[in-house]
C-alpha cells in the first residue's frame, strides 16, 4: 500500500485534458511534483500553468506518444530533472470508430500508434529505471497505471479499431502486473477501464499527425461518432471523480479500476458464451433499444 504522496513524482500523458488534467490537480494537491506530457500545445500550457499555480513543481514536455524515441527523450529528462518517477499515468488516447474493414491503414496506425504504442512506449521507457531506483532504496514505492477502456473487455460493434487497441491494453497491463511480481515487492500496476466518461477524447482528430492524413468520413464513421458524443455528454461519472478512484486504487494496489461496475455485466455474458463455446452474445441485450437504433442507421445509411 502507497500511503505518502509528498514529494513524489509523478509522469501524466495526456495531461492537457480529461483524467490526465484530473490525476494531475490530485498530484499538485498532494505535494508531487508533475510531469505533465500532451501533444497538444495550447492545452499543455495552460495545465501546466494550472498545476504550478497549486504550488507544484512541474515539467511540462510537448510529446508524441507513439514515438518511441520522444518517449525515451522524455524518460531521460525526468530523471535529469527529478530523479525515477514514483508514478507513470500511460494515459493519452485517441477515439475513433466505424465499421472495421472501413479503418483505413491510417486509422490503424494513427489509433494504434497513440492507445497501444504509446502505453508500449511508457512501459519501455520507465519500468527499468523505477526498478534501478527500488534497487537502491528499500523505501521506494512506484505505480504504473495504463489507461484502457471497458472496450478493453467487450467487443461492441461499430468500434473495431478502438477496440482492438484498448484490448490490448488490457492485456499489456495485466502482464506487466505479473512480470512486476516475479521480480519486486515495491512496484506495481493497473488498468484503468472507464466507461462514457465526459473527456476531450471525442474531440481526437484535431491531433491526428499530417503524416496520416484522414479520408472523407464513412456513414458508420459519423454514425460512431454521434453515438459516442452523445453517450459521452450523457455520462454521470466525472473524470474528477476517476482520477479520485485513480488514487485510491493506487493506495491500495488495486489493479482493476472501473467507471461503471455495472457494466461488467456484458463481460460477464461474453466470457460465459466463451466458456460456453456460444456464439457473441448481442451486446446491446440490457439496452436493445441502442442496437435497434445502430442496426436502422447503418442499414438506412
Amino acid at each position: 500500500m502507497i500511503g505518502n504522496f509528498q514529494g513524489k513524482t509523478a509522469v501524466l500523458t495526456g495531461a492537457g485534458s480529461g483524467f490526465g488534467l484530473e490525476c494531475a490537480r490530485i498530484a499538485a494537491r498532494r505535494g508531487m511534483n508533475v510531469v505533465l506530457v500532451d501533444i497538444q500545445q495550447d492545452a499543455l500550457e495552460a495545465a501546466n500553468a494550472e498545476i504550478q499555480a497549486l504550488g507544484a513543481r512541474t515539467l511540462a514536455c510537448r510529446v508524441d506518444v507513439s514515438q518511441p524515441a520522444a518517449v525515451d527523450a522524455l524518460a531521460e529528462n525526468t530523471q535529469t530533472t527529478f530523479g525515477a518517477p514514483h508514478f507513470v499515468f500511460n494515459n493519452a488516447g485517441v477515439g475513433f470508430g466505424g465499421l472495421i474493414w472501413e479503418n483505413t491503414i491510417e486509422d490503424w496506425q494513427w489509433v494504434l500508434g497513440v492507445n497501444l504504442w504509446g502505453v508500449i512506449n511508457g512501459v519501455r521507457a520507465f519500468t527499468p529505471m523505477m526498478l534501478q531506483a527500488a534497487r537502491q532504496d528499500p523505501a521506494y514505492r512506484g505505480h504504473i497505471v495504463n489507461t484502457a477502456s471497458m472496450a478493453g473487455l467487450l467487443t461492441p460493434p461499430n468500434m473495431g479499431v478502438y477496440n482492438v487497441s484498448k484490448h490490448a491494453v488490457v492485456a499489456l497491463s495485466e502482464t506487466l502486473y505479473q512480470d512486476l511480481r516475479l521480480v519486486t515487492e515495491q512496484i506495481s500496476a493497473s488498468v484503468l477501464c472507464p466507461y462514457f466518461v465526459p473527456t476531450g477524447i471525442s474531440q481526437s482528430a484535431r491531433n491526428r499527425p499530417s503524416n496520416l492524413p484522414a479520408t472523407e468520413q464513412t456513414a458508420s464513421q459519423r454514425i460512431n461518432r454521434a453515438m459516442s458524443n452523445k453517450a459521452v455528454g450523457s455520462g454521470k461519472v466525472t473524470a474528477d471523480e476517476m482520477a479520485q478512484r485513480v488514487f485510491e486504487a493506487i493506495e491500495h494496489d488495486q489493479f482493476y479500476i472501473f467507471s461503471h461496475p455495472k457494466a461488467l455485466g456484458n463481460f460477464k455474458s461474453r466470457a460465459d458464451a466463451l466458456l460456453a463455446l456460444q456464439n457473441p452474445p448481442d451486446p446491446f441485450a440490457a439496452r436493445p433499444e441502442i442496437g435497434a437504433d445502430l442496426r436502422k442507421a447503418l442499414r438506412q445509411a
